[in-house]
């Protein structure tokens, strides 16, 4: 029995065409463009297979490791890496610290098959895809800035959760600011935006979600002033605020994240940052290199960020400010304390009056009239009543006592009256029995 010969389908075809030209059923030249091959080429084929057979058709180079194939040292450096620092970065990650930290250039997709045969890594199902309007991007810088809050455990434990308060430019998917903050609150908002605008300017629109910062609830909007004390600041500044209908309209700012909380998270775990302090002053660095490599340009090369007028005194905006009117005895309630103003004036002045609170992030509090501030004592503390708790606060306080929660099935009592009623021609009830 013959040795046998493993042979590709276009090895098979130039034995087949060889094969031919030696009975003279087809000429070189048809040979050649069979093959997709010149002339010479097909002479030499055709001398190597009148001297050794179809065996001199099959490549030389088979079964032997590629011309490019990484040599075993570099493969077992780079898996020894990967599972005693990066044993839970995705593969694109993984591939960056390798080349910015170790030296080691591989592609990404050499790391994702490594990654795969050591069991670091399962390619994902994908989703079924979900069709959405698209939306094309702004044209220039500072047209639109897309806002939101992330809540996530960004340090892993080595500090309480916390919030990252996200600003992304929608024509060129910049970071403009990040800062992480304890949870999402009014407060927590002024401040951020507020140093977005001193380092920036004002752009034209900022984009979120429905959070209760940006837009009322129902009924509040239908009854009261139909703003926020966000929109009302951003509104003086002269900054239009759209909320979005659904998570994909703001799709920008959600991707990103997600990209967030897999590369900040592992950022700052290489650094040892363990508070939000540390992670405050490390942000400006994150961001300059997240720009740099994922920043796209805009249509336009201009800037739409307006410079702050000297009318923008952040300090006076950025604070929640409420009207009132002073009673008779110049008195007014703000969050269940009764203020009564002192003043020089003869009483009858102030009577009736509607004057402004603001409060700032401290819980300071100041009363003006006609831009004038006036003093104040502190007359008595109302008692405590329930508080509204923001939508986001109470859907995750639902969802955990509906873990606990179980609901006992309702028994009516033997002797309740629907027993006894029954309508015309229907069976009567049976008696109940006694025990």
């Amino acid at each position: 029995m013959g040795d046998v010969i493993t042979m590709s389908k276009l090895e098979l075809t130039r034995a087949e065409v060889c094969q031919r030209l030696i009975h003279r059923r087809l000429n070189q030249a048809d040979a050649a463009s069979l093959l997709s091959i010149s002339i010479r080429q097909v002479k030499r084929l055709l001398r190597a297979y009148r001297k050794d057979g179809a065996a001199a058709l099959v490549s030389k180079r088979r079964g032997k490791p590629g011309n490019h194939h990484l040599p075993q040292k570099i493969i077992d450096q780079a898996l020894s890496l990967i599972q005693s620092k990066y044993q839970d970065f995705g593969p694109t990650l993984a591939c960056e610290k390798l080349s910015e930290s170790h030296k080691l250039k591989l592609s990404v997709e050499t790391v994702r098959q490594l990654m795969i045969g050591a069991g670091l890594w399962q390619t994902r199902r994908a989703k079924a895809p979900r069709i959405h309007q698209s939306r094309e991007r702004r044209s220039c810088l500072g047209e639109l800035c897309q806002l939101d809050g992330s809540p996530h455990d960004w340090f892993e434990g080595r500090a309480p959760r916390c919030t990252l308060l996200v600003f992304i430019d929608d024509a060129t998917s910049r970071l403009m600011h990040l800062r992480f903050v304890k949870s999402e609150t009014t407060f927590t908002y002024f401040e951020a935006t507020g140093q977005y605008l001193l380092k920036h300017g004002k752009p034209r629109t900022l984009y979120s979600d429905k959070y209760s910062v940006f837009r009322p609830p129902r009924a509040e909007a239908l009854t009261g002033s139909g703003i926020t004390q966000f929109g009302r600041a951003m509104d003086e500044l002269g900054i239009e605020i759209i909320c979005a209908n659904t998570p994909q309209a703001k799709g920008r700012v959600e991707r990103v994240n997600q990209t967030l909380q897999d590369r900040l998270v592992k950022e700052m775990r290489l650094l040892s940052i363990s508070s939000m302090e540390e992670a405050n002053e490390y942000v400006a660095e994150f961001i300059a290199a997240f720009n740099e490599k994922f920043a796209v340009e805009a249509k336009s090369g201009s800037d739409a960020h307006r410079p702050l007028l000297a009318e923008d005194k952040l300090e006076r905006i950025l604070r929640l400010k409420e009207s009132r009117v002073l009673s008779k005895n110049l008195e007014l309630s703000y969050k269940r304390v009764i203020y009564q103003i002192q003043s020089k004036r003869p009483r009858y002045a102030l009577r009736y009056q509607r004057v402004w609170v603001y409060e700032k992030a401290n819980g300071e509090v100041e009363i003006e009239y006609k831009g004038r501030r006036l003093e104040y004592r502190i007359h008595r503390k109302q008692p405590r009543q329930a508080e509204v708790t923001d939508s986001k606060q109470a859907q995750v306080e639902k969802e955990y006592k509906g873990l606990k929660r179980r609901w006992k099935r309702h028994v009516a009592p033997a002797d309740g009256r629907w027993r006894r009623f029954r309508l015309e021609g229907s069976r009567p009830p049976k008696p109940i029995e006694k025990k």
